[in-house]
């Protein structure tokens, strides 16, 4: 996006800092690094961005923690809330965001479900600003709550302007993560089953919570040559099994390919050539879709499920219920397709009552 003159900002919450090596750049950190004319980067360190932040409300779980005959060490830790790093990678785009400096924000994060519960966070907190005065009572009183267990009086006033101003961020950031044509998901998959079993459960979990979802993106594709080495060429028909797979089971969003490079996919000049495999004269600062893959509807006996399938006529096909999952067997003239859909964790409680075709929509009905 930098080489279409948009000022781009990417962010990373990967533990592992492998940011730096990825653009081949020594030093970044929490505050945006310039990378090139118009491309920017930081690395969001949870230690340092609580710290600078959130200091007191760290300071105060961990004098909790303490005050209970915890090891001041495993106290911190156990203050470092799980998820807590994609918290504060949000809050960063948020930061960035209300700078109005970037015309694109870009956040590398694990695209798994526990991630997404922390981008559906803000939809769920930010509402409580609307009571803040209700929320101040509440935070000044669980200080009086738990005074007695701490060595020192509680900081309530401080707790509750960090938690006012926590809400307010986190209402803003949830403005952003919700609004279709602002914000998309895109999901990387490498070319196997457990891969793409993974980002199918992410796939759902974003329609569940509402967030769009416009493109998969299928990583490390072998070329296809005609070697007598068994081993590569197994490893080639496979990989070019998944990714047909791939275009039905994903249907109807786009589907693109990245090669396996004979070097790694690092710096500046190899992620141009790879942006340009990848979207060639397109923008890839547009949103490629707006639809819901999956969408779910409660109703006083059930669940229903609608989903997007790539046929229209009653051709033969099968659904079938295993445990928190749906197969679904479809009869081609190019043999079986099967797709595995994964279930939000609501339908463990329900049994599968119907399915139905209607247009490209694929109708199944739950119920208790």
């Amino acid at each position: 996006m930098s080489g279409l003159k948009s000022r781009t900002l990417l962010v990373s919450a990967d533990p592992a800092h492998t940011l730096g090596d990825a653009l081949m750049k020594d030093g970044i950190g929490g505050t945006p690094t310039k990378i090139s004319a118009d491309l920017y980067a930081a690395q969001v360190d949870p230690i340092a961005e609580m710290d600078t932040n959130f200091k007191t409300i760290f300071s105060y779980f961990a004098s909790y923690f303490q005050a209970k005959g915890v090891d001041d060490t495993i106290s911190y830790e156990l203050a470092m809330l799980p998820g807590m790093t994609q918290l504060l990678c949000l809050l960063k785009i948020e930061e960035a965001a209300r700078s109005g400096v970037y015309d694109a924000i870009i956040l590398d994060m694990p695209a798994s479900g526990e991630a997404l519960r922390f981008l559906y966070f803000p939809k769920l907190v930010g509402s409580l600003s609307m009571r803040l005065s209700g929320l101040a009572g509440l935070v000044s009183g669980f200080g009086r709550l738990f005074q007695p267990y701490f060595s020192s009086p509680a900081h309530s006033s401080d707790l509750m302007k960090i938690e006012a101003d926590l809400l307010h961020k986190l209402e803003e950031l949830s403005k952003l993560i919700f609004d279709q044509k602002v914000t998309s998901l895109r999901l990387v998959a490498n070319a196997d089953s457990f891969s793409m079993e993974n980002a199918k459960r992410t796939l759902m979990s974003a329609n569940l919570y509402g967030i769009n979802v416009d493109m998969i993106i299928i990583n490390k594709i072998m070329p296809v040559t005609r070697s007598e080495n068994s081993f590569l060429a197994n490893w080639t028909h496979l990989q070019q099994t998944r990714v047909i797979e791939a275009r039905s089971n994903f249907y109807p969003l786009p589907v693109k390919e990245v090669p396996l490079y004979n070097e790694e996919l690092k710096g500046i000049e190899m992620l141009k050539q790879n942006a340009e495999i990848l979207f060639g004269d397109e923008d890839p600062g547009q949103i490629l879709y707006h639809e819901k893959v999956f969408e779910f509807k409660s109703e006083n006996s059930g669940l229903t499920l609608k989903l997007k399938v790539p046929f229209t006529k009653n051709v033969d096909f099968l659904v079938e219920r295993a445990s928190d999952r749906i197969t679904i067997k479809v009869a081609t003239n190019i043999g079986h397709i099967v797709n595995v859909i994964p279930l939000p964790a609501i339908t463990l409680g329900m049994k599968l009552k119907a399915a139905q075709l209607s247009d490209k929509n694929l109708v199944i009905s739950f119920e208790y």
